[in-house]
This record gives structure tokens, sequence and C-alpha cells, in this order.
């Protein structure tokens, strides 16, 4: 192709690179009467498209991609739940484009703006990195499931090899399918659910209060007297969002004395801890984990300087609520023993753990070892909430409680920020990708392989025509060969 025609498409650099890339291998995996899939992915956001990408370059096949939303636009967080204007990592961190550099952000970015653009950006534009993922998806000819709802699974019985039924509702009617393994790539509330503070809880039946993961009609909040609660990066962007929709006043509302202004989670800018942060001792995995928890989240810088802009923003430092009641269609809030009344309350209160709380993992949660189950945690950092954490192998899957009770547990990866305790990093974050998608297709290729060890090595070991006979050669022999051979 000639630089004219390449510059006219945006896409020939990506194209180029598949190419030389050559084909994806052919799918390996063999087929079983009876199963549908050999690995059904929860979730198409950037973590269940990068995960289809590596299995594809893998050659796994019969990977399906499953979401519960409607259609693209209402997949994922970026154009739904989250709020802040950039993201919250690096510009240059590593997608779900693996190692193929051409399918990365930066290169699409750069084709569509040019590198100047690329250059002048700090971070990434929240829209931006929306609109890439559709390109990648688009691309790499990743296909989602959409309207599609995983409700319960469990292991199934009889057949050649182990696998797992799926309870699924597609656009709203029930359907059974079948497979071998299962990724949850479903977010931030993917191990356990938003976490409403008791005393809100009245607020949140009246419709007075919601949590930022939940869907909040901000255009509502205009000329109304709004509580955030919580100070990290997304109770920030919630009361900014309050504020550019037109409320009256915003209060937000820390715990601490001070906000957290300096970064506390090392490991994604530590390559010796990053890459090998599975085989640390658990004490070393835990006192990072606890840490990060105990000295809390670090909004960024512009998060901050969002809402400073307004003057009707209030905030409040070392001021947990010590009560709330709703009292003629408003929250009556107590801090420091004084009143404050507000028309809406917004919990930015980060997400639990607690598997019982989800849906599609309460069949399991007693069966799945958590890190209460592995680790006896120091007084000084006991911290319960990460104790329920489930405890994941290194191919990010669940491991039982009881051994022998749930073999089959094995089956099912996590990807989510329950795996933190573990990992180091929250999983399904974009510093996640580089390390840990890889660390469980190399798990699933091998237990798939393993699996059907016996059928591999008849594959492998089956007579193989030639491809040429004697007469090819025959009259280049050297004579005393001829022989000798002849002898």
């Amino acid at each position: 192709m000639s630089s004219s025609s390449s510059s006219s498409n945006p896409d020939h650099a990506a194209q180029e690179a598949l190419r030389l890339l050559g084909p994806a291998p052919a799918n390996w995996v063999p087929a079983h009467a009876g199963i549908d899939h050999n690995v059904v992915v929860v979730g198409g956001g950037q973590t269940g498209s990068a995960f289809a990408f590596a299995l594809q370059r893998a050659g796994v096949g019969g990977v399906s991609v499953i979401d519960a939303a409607a259609d693209a636009s209402q997949a994922g967080v970026w154009r739904a739940r989250a709020r802040m204007h950039k993201l919250r990592t690096l510009k240059n961190l590593v997608g779900p484009e693996g190692p193929v550099t051409a399918l990365g952000f930066q290169a699409w970015y750069e084709s569509r703006h040019g590198q100047a653009a690329y250059a002048a950006i700090d971070r990434i534009a929240r829209t931006a990195w929306a609109d890439y993922l559709d390109w990648f998806r688009g691309i790499t000819g990743t296909a989602v499931r959409y309207g599609t709802r995983l409700i319960r699974f469990e292991p199934a019985e009889g057949g050649a090899v182990p696998h797992l039924r799926l309870h699924l509702e597609v656009n709203g009617e029930p359907r059974t399918e079948t497979a071998r393994k299962l990724i949850f790539a479903n977010g931030v509330a993917g191990s356990g659910a938003p976490f409403i503070p008791d005393l809100l809880a009245m607020a949140v039946s009246h419709g007075l209060a919601a949590h930022t993961g939940h869907a909040i009609d901000f255009a509502a909040l205009a000329g109304k007297t709004v509580a955030v609660i919580g100070a990290a990066a997304s109770a920030f962007d919630a009361a900014a969002v309050a504020l550019e929709s037109g409320a009256a006043a915003v209060h937000l509302f820390a715990r601490r004395n001070r906000l957290a202004a300096t970064p506390v989670a090392r490991v994604r800018s530590y390559p010796g801890f990053y890459d090998n942060y599975l085989a640390l001792p658990d004490a070393t995995r835990w006192h990072h984990a606890a840490r990060y928890r105990r000295l809390g989240t670090t909004p960024p810088l512009d998060s901050v300087e969002r809402v400073l802009k307004f003057p009707n923003f209030h905030l409040h430092l070392a001021a947990p609520w010590q009560g709330a009641e709703v009292q003629g269609g408003k929250i009556v809030a107590l801090v420091h023993d004084e009143r404050f009344h507000f028309d809406f309350a917004i919990a930015a209160t980060g997400y639990t753990h607690e598997l019982s709380q989800h849906p599609e993992l309460a069949g399991i949660a007693d069966l799945v070892l958590r890190w209460r189950d592995r680790f006896e945690q120091p007084a000084h950092e006991r911290d319960d909430e990460l104790g329920a954490a489930p405890y994941l192998g290194a191919g990010l899957e669940y491991l039982e409680k009881t051994p022998g009770t749930a073999p089959w547990l094995r089956d099912i990866h996590t990807y989510n920020p329950g795996g933190f305790a573990s990992t180091g990093l929250p999983l399904g974050d974009v510093p996640s990708i580089r390390g840990y998608v890889p660390a469980v297709v190399r798990r699933i290729s091998e237990d798939l392989l393993l699996t059907d060890l016996a059928l591999h090595e008849e594959r492998t070991r089956a007579e193989v025509p030639p491809d040429f006979d004697e007469s090819l050669y025959a009259g280049a022999i050297w004579q005393a060969d001829a022989r000798r051979l002849a002898a």
C-alpha cells in the first residue's frame, strides 16, 4: 500500500500488524459432546476483550463473551457509571493489546489525531478510551453476546471431561448452556456488592440515596443540597458531576483528617513486585493490601481541582456520620453533633468482597477458600473485609476451602477487584492486564491440555504421511553408498 493510501486509512498499521502476526492458531481444544463452550467470559468490557484476544492467539477456540448490557453503548462503565474526565492511570500502560503494540491505545490515537496530539495529553480521556475499546473489539473480531446474564451455575454431572452448567437469561428468556471454563471479568462489584453503610439504608429505600456504582440521575439534583460520603476518586467525581449539574451545594464527608495525597500502591511501578507478586509470602501480600486500605485511595489532582472550582463545594474532614434518618422527604444527618439536611446522598464507600452478596456467586460462597481461612491476620493489620476476599491460585482460580469438597472451583477464574489481596492490583484496572491476563490464559490452556492429554498424545504420536519417497533422491546417491546399501 502506498504512503498516501496508508495515511487515508487510520487502521492500516493495525491491519498490517495482524497480517504479519499471521492467522490465529486453529482451535486445538478437542470438542466433547454436551459441551457448548470451552470458555465463557462474563463481562464484555476492557478485560473481557483482552481475554477474548489472548485466548484467540493461544489457539483456544469455543470462547463466548457475554454481557448483561442490552448493547455496546450500555456495556462497561466508561459511558455509564464512570464519571471522571480522564482515566486515573498512566496513558502508556499495556492494555488489551498485549504485546501487539499496533493494537494499543497510543497507536489508535496517533493514527487519528497525530503524534503531537498524543504527546500533549497527560492521561487518556474517558470517552476516548471507550471509543478505543469499541475499535479494539471490532478489529480483533471479538463478538460480545449482549443481553445475556449469568444467573447461577453448578458443576455438571457426567460427560467425558469436567464442565459447568450455566443458567443464563438471554434477552429475558431462560437458557442453559455448558462450559469447561468460566472467567469473571465483571467489574468492581464482581466479588460482592456496593457497600451501603447501615445508616443510609433507610434513605436508599426512600430513593434519597444511592451508591456511586448505581445509576444516578444527576440532572434531578439541580438546585438540591447533596451529601457525598467518602474521599476517594469516585467521591470527588460524583461530587463534581452533581455540581456541574447545578446542585445548590455539595458537602463531601471524609473520615480522615486529611486527604490521601501520597500514592501508597507502588506495586504497579515496581516491576520486581509486579512480575512476581503471587510468589511473595502471604504475610507480605497481606501487609501491602492492608496498608493500602488503611491509608486510603489517592484522588487524582484534577479530580480535586474539578470540585474546588465551585464555591458551593464544602469539604468536611475527620467527619464520619454519627447517624441519619429520613424526615419530611429529606435526610437528616448527625455529624459532630451538628445536624445537616440533605435532599440526596451519594455513598462513595467502595465494594464488599463477600461472595454471598453477589447473585451468581452466592451458591459457592461457603465452598471458596478466603484469606481469613488461609492467613492469620496480625492484630495491628486486622481487616475483616479484606479477609473475606477469595484466596486465588496462580491462574486466579478459586480454591476450595475444604480439600476434596469442590475441586471444580479451579475451573472458575476471577478477574475483578476481589482478587486485590492475592495480586496487589485491582484486577480489572488497566495496570493489571499486562501480567495477569496472560497468567490466566496460560492456566486455562494448561488445564485444557492436561485434561485431554491422552487425546493430544494420540494426535502428536500419529503417523505422519511422508512429504516424499526415496525416488526423489535416488539418482544423487554416491555409488559406494549405493553398493553398501544394496549389500
